[in-house]
């Protein structure tokens, strides 16, 4: 990417963007073909285009905290159109609004949703750590549970904003992630020896997630220069690693797909255009775990949790899912 005069920083502080060094940690395990995410049929019941001038998000605050005090919050916020709803354990964006989709967007769309955090953790009581909020496409209430037989995928569109509008500050920035399901063996407790195990359902989430590593910032690493990358979760052990390097700002295309195999692909590219085999990072089984039923997908937006530092502001469009 050419450093020019809209970025209010010096190149040396954008050079994460104009070099293109780095070292690549992707782990594969041997599986069945992937399938490049937008196979097959598009669902129109999921997914949004955010084409409706009168699309509006309603909060229903206070928000959930659950993960750090066990508060469930309101009513749960939620779209008026039905698509999208407030994730129960961790929140939703403190800004979730319509806006004229950015320069360089798909062909003939005009409206894009912006995602953005102040308070991610409990509201008014800062942690002062990275925390995260969950913004939830409503796949199963308005499909079903999918059988990953059908193979799954989903793709969207992602805006990311010149180097110098992001949140100064190393730790993941946003996530585009997967709701599955599998069964596993549970410990299970009492009983007069202790308890057994016995197999149980067991939901996971998968994902990719934008990474920054800051040069100055909160967290700096003592990097000569800014990193920014797309982290992959998980490997077999439920680890994360490096997929690859994020070279320039602008618009990308995110995508993962799951084969009857039970195994997670995922694909990455900058620009608009349609996901190709040649846009592949990995496969994997997060967490040892073979996908059996698909439920929802959905975006984190994180920062650092200090009352007063928003977050960098997403823009997202199209986020699409299909069947094969």
């Amino acid at each position: 990417m050419r450093c020019n005069a809209s970025h209010t920083r010096s190149c040396a502080r954008m050079s994460l963007f104009c070099v293109a060094s780095c070292i690549v940690f992707v782990t594969t395990v041997e599986a069945a073909q992937p399938v490049v995410p937008g196979t097959g049929r598009r669902i129109s019941d999921a997914g949004d285009d955010f084409e409706d001038p009168e699309w509006t998000y309603i909060h229903n605050l206070p928000k959930s905290s659950k993960n750090l005090n066990e508060f469930t919050g309101g009513r749960s916020g939620s779209s008026t159109n039905g698509r999208w709803y407030e994730g129960m354990k961790r929140g939703q964006p403190d800004y979730i609004k319509r806006i004229s989709t950015p320069e360089g967007g798909l062909p003939g769309s005009t409206g894009s949703l912006a995602l953005m955090s102040l308070q991610t953790g409990v509201p008014n009581r800062p942690s002062y750590q990275q925390q995260q909020d969950d913004f939830i496409c409503n796949v199963m209430n308005r499909v079903g549970q999918i059988p990953v037989s059908r193979v799954p995928s989903v793709v969207t569109r992602v805006y990311l904003p010149p180097v110098d509008k992001w949140e100064n500050r190393t730790g993941c920035h946003f996530a585009f992630r997967l709701a599955l399901e599998t069964t596993a063996r549970k410990k299970s407790k009492g009983g007069l020896f202790g308890g057994g195990s016995k197999m149980e359902n067991e939901p996971y989430w998968p994902g990719m997630f934008i990474n920054f590593d800051s040069k100055e910032g909160k967290g700096a690493t003592g990097k000569e220069n800014d990193y920014a990358y797309i982290r992959i979760r998980g490997n077999t052990r439920g680890g994360d690693f490096t997929g690859m390097q994020i070279e320039k700002t602008g618009w990308w295309t995110l995508g993962m797909s799951v084969t009857g195999d039970g195994m997670v692909h995922y694909y990455a590219k900058p620009g608009i255009e349609d996901l190709t085999d040649d846009d592949y990072i990995t496969s994997q089984y997060p967490y040892g775990y073979r996908a059996e039923r698909f439920r929802n997908f959905f975006f984190n937006v994180c920062n650092g949790d200090d009352g007063k530092t928003w977050s960098t502001t997403w823009i997202v469009d199209d986020p699409s899912f299909y069947v094969r």
